[in-house]
């Protein structure tokens, strides 16, 4: 599939699951519950034991969901870059920003969302090719920020991760966010197998996304 149309599929998802398990079996539950609510976006972090196999997994299982995006997490490196765009990341998030990373994913042609929190890594990670730079930590900035960095880069796509909750959701979105990463307070219900609720948190964030402009 070609770049653009990932970037496209990953915008109409406006919201990126992190999902940063302990198990293979807790991540693939995660992932179904929040697909199952509403949420499309599922970024895989490789903190997860066996996180490749998870990826393809995801992939197998959502080969016909057009609307289901399914990516790479917690990416610190070229060579783990490769390895989840084999097992079929559609796209690769970093906390940091990483040349060789970056470079890989342009081989490729898979987005690279990397981690930055000033202006100046911001307009690195561009120059290198990132379409969309993830705001992180975003708990460390007010939503008002994203406003400052359009000022001197106003082609800037940023995704807020870190932080973000239904009390502040649609303050950053309405901030200029293409879309957020949440993570935490969505994947509660894991600890107790509870994925019902996992799936009715997902529901509500999607909801509060998607039916405010």
């Amino acid at each position: 599939m070609k770049k653009g149309e990932v970037l496209a599929r990953l915008e109409n998802t406006g919201i990126v699951a992190v999902i940063r398990e302990k198990t293979q079996q807790q991540a693939l539950d995660a992932a179904r519950a929040v697909v199952a609510g509403g949420i499309f976006g599922l970024e895989v972090t490789f903190s997860i034991p066996d996180a490749a196999i998870v990826i393809a997994q995801l992939k197998e299982i959502y080969i016909e969901q057009k609307s289901v995006v399914v990516g790479a997490g917690t990416v610190l490196d070229a060579i783990t870059a490769r390895m989840a765009i084999v097992a079929g990341a559609e796209f690769i998030v970093s906390p940091s920003f990483n040349q060789e990373t970056a470079q890989v994913c342009n081989l490729y042609q898979v987005p690279y969302l990397p981690g930055c929190m000033t202006i100046t890594e911001m307009q690195q990670a561009m120059m290198s090719g990132a379409e969309i730079v993830k705001l992180f930590p975003a708990n460390n900035f007010d939503p008002a920020f994203i406003k400052s960095i359009k000022a001197p880069l106003p082609q800037i796509n940023i995704m807020p991760t870190g932080g973000i909750d239904l009390d502040n959701l649609l303050t950053w979105k309405k901030a200029g966010a293409l879309l957020v990463g949440v993570g935490g307070n969505l994947f509660q219900g894991v600890a107790t197998k509870d994925y019902t609720q996992v799936s009715k948190m997902a529901s509500a964030y999607s909801k509060r996304w998607f039916e405010t402009k």
